[in-house]
């Protein structure tokens, strides 16, 4: 089964119909809609008419688009502190279990029984390990560490016995020793580039901090070689004082996306989060099930 493709987007704002989705992850960015809360508490289900439409927010052009979905601006629905629409495709996003499977220092020691996949990717100390958690709401299910660099191999995680979180080997960790850090590179980017079961990379970025060179060279790369992705804003529920330099994480987010727009010709999709509040939890699961569900159906 080939890899999920991204949808190149029309540039009508009455009808936006994308049949196909294009494996280069070419983009171009948008001006950032500030995020509400939650529309989901714990004990809720997860519900597509739990989302609120906000077509004004934003034109069709700067959204992202699943494939099949035919919008207009009275039925585009939005999800919360993103570019992601909402489509049909966004059924059984609720988590109902989630286990530890194996680690794997290679691709070819991975899993084998053809579940789709996700991976979650970012610069060591983005918070890989805490979104899980917060994503399958289970507080130690994926090890954290105020240590940076402590994921050295490919963690599975299979939820609902049916698909798998992957936590990939953070980048950018200058203390490990260089042969660890070349090793690392090494298979995470073979994972990246020859796993058939690979639905997504979710990108996390730090939106507390400005942009880092290393991200932007990941995201290009990633782009470069035509594996789909979705940019995670971490930290968003942190604010830095204006005197000391320090800018919201909204404004980082749009710096970001200036930066790298350039390298792209279509709009991906992106989730602002925060593992503290939570915020982004419930989209990012909503994202990743009508993903899946395109995936398992073509």
């Amino acid at each position: 089964m080939a890899l999920l493709h991204l949808p190149r987007l029309s540039s009508s704002l009455s009808t936006l119909s994308s049949p196909s989705f294009s494996r280069r992850a070419s983009r171009t960015f948008n001006t950032l809609l500030h995020p509400p809360k939650s529309t989901l508490t714990d004990s809720e289900p997860i519900q597509v008419s739990t989302i609120t439409p906000k077509p004004e927010t934003l034109s069709l052009e700067k959204l992202f688009v699943p494939p099949n979905t035919h919008v207009t601006h009275e039925n585009a629905r939005i999800l919360n502190g993103s570019n992601i629409l909402l489509s049909n495709y966004a059924t059984d996003a609720k988590i109902i279990q989630a286990d530890f499977v194996k680690s794997s220092v290679g691709t070819g020691d991975c899993p084998s029984d053809g579940l789709p996949e996700f991976a979650l990717v970012g610069r060591s100390n983005v918070g890989k390990s805490s979104l899980l958690n917060s994503i399958v709401r289970r507080k130690n299910l994926a090890l954290t560490s105020k240590k940076p660099g402590k994921t050295q191999l490919i963690n599975h995680f299979r939820v609902n016995d049916s698909w798998y979180l992957v936590d990939l080997p953070g980048y950018g960790y200058a203390s490990a020793p260089h042969e660890l850090r070349m090793d690392w590179a090494k298979f995470t980017k073979d994972f990246l580039l020859n796993r058939s079961t690979l639905v997504s990379v979710f990108l996390l970025i730090d939106a507390s901090i400005p942009a880092k060179k290393i991200d932007l060279e990941y995201a290009r790369w990633l782009g470069e070689n035509q594996i789909p992705m979705t940019f995670i804003f971490t930290k968003c529920d942190k604010r830095k004082k204006a005197k000391n330099g320090g800018k919201r994480p909204e404004d980082n987010v749009n710096d970001f996306q200036e930066l790298i727009r350039s390298s792209f010709e279509t709009v991906p999709p992106w989730i602002m989060t925060s593992n503290v509040t939570h915020q982004g939890r419930d989209e990012i699961l909503l994202h990743m099930a009508q993903l899946r569900n395109y995936w398992l159906k073509h």
